[in-house]
């Protein structure tokens, strides 16, 4: 199981002003709930968070005052013009629902890679297949302008006989 580790800080303002003023330091607000657990507002790196969000089937461990959550993102916000993250819902998840996830993730990514590769494989073999018929094209019309010219040629010869 793949788990990205990211320290938290406690989260106490609340509002646009106060998530405005959190992610110009550089933090992005977050929640954290699930498992019957009392939410918990959390502010996480924006770079190392922005990083880990690139993986598939991702679990975070969250550490927020010493304390090691795992959790998986629900919901992902993001400016509509900056593409920057703005928000992240967090669920909280046991240790066999992380496997579980990274399971999944793992399968639904070999079987994208052998897709892809059967795709190139057929591409290729499509391409030699258009090349194999682009020269028997050629072929054939060096065939046909051959035989137009040998046909073109021998009214000149029995006209001169």
């Amino acid at each position: 199981m793949s788990n990205v580790s990211i320290a938290g800080e406690p989260r106490a303002d609340f509002g646009k002003g106060a998530a405005r003023k959190l992610r110009r330091s550089g933090m992005i607000p977050a929640v954290i709930y699930g498992h019957g657990q009392e939410v918990e507002h959390v502010a996480l790196p924006a770079h190392e968070l922005m990083l880990a969000l690139r993986k598939v089937g991702l679990i975070l461990e969250v550490t927020v005052d010493g304390k090691k959550t795992l959790v998986a993102p629900r919901d992902i916000q993001r400016d509509p013009v900056k593409r920057v993250i703005e928000h992240v819902d967090l669920v909280v998840v046991s240790k066999a629902e992380a496997e579980a996830v990274t399971a999944a993730a793992e399968e639904a990514v070999a079987a994208q890679e052998a897709e892809a590769t059967a795709i190139s494989e057929g591409a290729g073999a499509a391409a030699d297949a258009a090349d194999d018929a682009a020269a028997a094209d050629a072929a054939e019309a060096a065939g046909d302008e051959a035989e137009s010219t040998a046909d073109d040629e021998a009214p000149a010869e029995e006209a001169a006989e």
